[in-house]
């Protein structure tokens, strides 16, 4: 067993992941820079659903004696390699992070503190602590525009359509750079439209099975056309557990996509969603937003290589895994697991 350490551990990968490894046996330290009640500096309303969220999940962590919390800012100098040291951490895995490509084009500058400035102390306490396993969040976003699918982990990624993206690609440049001076290993995971129970408010899954849960109405961009490639949380996360205790090769600044190759269009994922929440979308289409892709679609091919097989979860059966969370969480009807 080993003691690995997860930043964004309040966020929804993170707190998921680290559920998964302590249920293994292994030490989990996990750090976000929430306190422990789940507020951050940001919040304006400590009641609204990311605030919510975030202290639920902290919760959860708190009630597993295999996971040990830390606030903390990773942009602060010097922070995370104290905690690495004092902790005798083996391996880390990095998803805190600010997401969000639609949030980017708002907020830009929000994204350089956590995102360039975070990566850049996470990427080099690991340096100095000799950190043999480092895996990090990345996001199919770094693909950009395209329509030729699958994409492939060689394909071009220099046209960022997104601040948001433009971050993850330095993250991924940053890495590289590591290895060619320090050869440091590393694994950056391009992550393609995780949902599932605790997921991301903002996202167009819970962000669509509480609108219809309340009535309310649904916008969607390019006349819901757009093509996702939807990944199920728990498969996420058993991806990146396989990924984190794969046998180690030659030491080497990797990235690997983490998806399905299955993308599914927007309407027809709110056709299943409808259904499943027994409700009637009201439906207001907008045109396409800046920042956006039309299509997003991994390859599995470098996964597969490394890790052999993982779970894949049909769409309808990881949304019905939503829909009954939500309805427990927000509405009070069952149990939240």
């Amino acid at each position: 067993m080993t003691t690995v350490l997860i930043t964004g551990a309040a966020g929804f990968i993170g707190s998921t992941l680290a559920l998964h490894l302590a249920a293994q046996g292994h030490t989990v330290l996990a750090c976000d820079w929430s306190n422990v009640q789940g507020d951050t500096p940001l919040d304006p309303d400590l009641q609204d659903v990311p605030a919510r969220l975030r202290r639920d999940r902290l919760v959860r962590l708190a009630a597993h004696p295999q996971i040990r919390y830390h606030c903390l800012d990773i942009t602060q100098p010097g922070a995370v390699l104290t905690l690495i040291s004092d902790s005798r951490v083996e391996a880390v895995v990095h998803l805190a992070a600010q997401a969000g490509v639609r949030q980017s084009v708002l907020a830009p500058m929000d994204f350089v503190g956590p995102n360039l400035v975070g990566f850049a102390q996470v990427l080099d306490a690991c340096r100095l602590a000799k950190i043999q396993r480092f895996l990090y969040a990345s996001s199919s976003s770094v693909y950009g525009l395209r329509d030729d699918a699958p994409f492939q982990e060689d394909d071009r990624t220099g046209r960022p359509q997104s601040f948001y993206a433009a971050t993850k690609l330095a993250n991924e440049a940053m890495a590289c750079a590591y290895h060619a001076q320090y050869g440091m290993a590393s694994l950056g995971m391009r992550f393609f439209t995780v949902y599932g129970p605790w997921g991301r408010p903002d996202m167009a899954p819970l962000m669509f099975a509480r609108k219809l849960l309340k009535g309310e109405t649904l916008r969607l961009f390019a006349k819901g056309e757009l093509h996702r490639d939807f990944t199920y949380v728990g498969d996420t996360v058993a991806a990146i557990d396989r990924l984190l205790h794969r046998p180690q090769g030659d030491a080497a600044a990797e990235v690997v996509n983490v998806g399905h190759r299955r993308p599914v269009q927007v309407k027809a994922f709110v056709e299943i969603l409808a259904r499943l929440t027994g409700t009637v979308p009201v439906i207001e289409f907008a045109p396409m937003q800046v920042a956006d892709v039309t299509l997003t679609c991994a390859s599995e091919d470098r996964l597969l290589s490394m890790i052999g097989s993982w779970p894949d979860t049909p769409l309808e059966q990881g949304l019905k895994s939503l829909v009954d969370w939500l309805q427990a969480w927000e509405f009070g009807r069952g149990q939240t697991g």
